[in-house]
This record gives structure tokens, sequence and C-alpha cells, in this order.
């Protein structure tokens, strides 16, 4: 993504918006260390699918494509790929651990609506 600066050069964002709360980070990195890698990290994008229009994907990655936005968390790296940073830009990842659900959550506010799966939104 380049934005001009207020120096009127050109600069390059690497970062993204999406945040990751401590319960987030802590869950991953306590999966990366069942499973004995520390060369993975967090990637989270959008896709075409689902009844609103776009789905949410969450999982391991080892790549670092060209163009993608990191930013670390606590040593838990999240990466966003360039087309997804404007749909998740103010999103959080967080993970929820009680008696009625487990699993990762995303509360993004740039999500006009969703369905009844909860995945998908426009």
């Amino acid at each position: 993504m380049t934005d001009i600066a207020i120096t009127g050069r050109p600069t390059t964002d690497t970062r993204h918006g999406v945040l990751l709360t401590a319960a987030a980070a802590g869950k991953v990195k306590s999966l990366l260390e069942q499973e004995g890698r520390d060369d993975l990290r967090l990637r989270l994008a959008v896709q075409p699918g689902g009844c609103s229009g776009l789905i949410y994907q969450l999982y391991f990655d080892e790549r670092l494509l060209e163009g993608d936005a990191t930013v670390d968390f606590e040593g838990v790296e999240v990466v966003v790929d360039r087309m997804s940073v404007p749909y998740l830009d103010g999103a959080t990842v967080d993970f929820e651990d009680t008696i009625q659900k487990q699993g990762f959550t995303i509360d993004n506010p740039n999500a006009q609506g969703s369905c009844a799966c909860g995945d998908s939104f426009h």
C-alpha cells in the first residue's frame, strides 16, 4: 500500500489495522508450541464466498508474500495480504474458551451484515 507522507514523498506501509487480543495471542503461542513450530505466522484474510459475499480465512502460514502487511503481537506475527487489509482494518481477533463456545472470533467493524452462519460479511 503506498501513501503520500506529510513530506510529499511516497511511503510503503507494511502494517495493518488488525488487533490480536492477549487471549488470542496466548492460544496461538500454545498451538505453535504443541506443533513444535516457530516458523509459522497467523494469517487473516477475506475470500469471496458465503451468503453475504466474503468469508474470513484464519490459518497458520509459513509463507510471507509480496505486499503482505504484518504486525507482531507479543511474539505472534499476524499477516494480512494487501487485498484484505481494507476489509479488516480495525478488526479484532479474540479467543473464547467458555462452556458455550470455544474458538477464535473476529469482531470486524467493517462488516455491514452477516448471515446465520456468522462467517461471512459484505
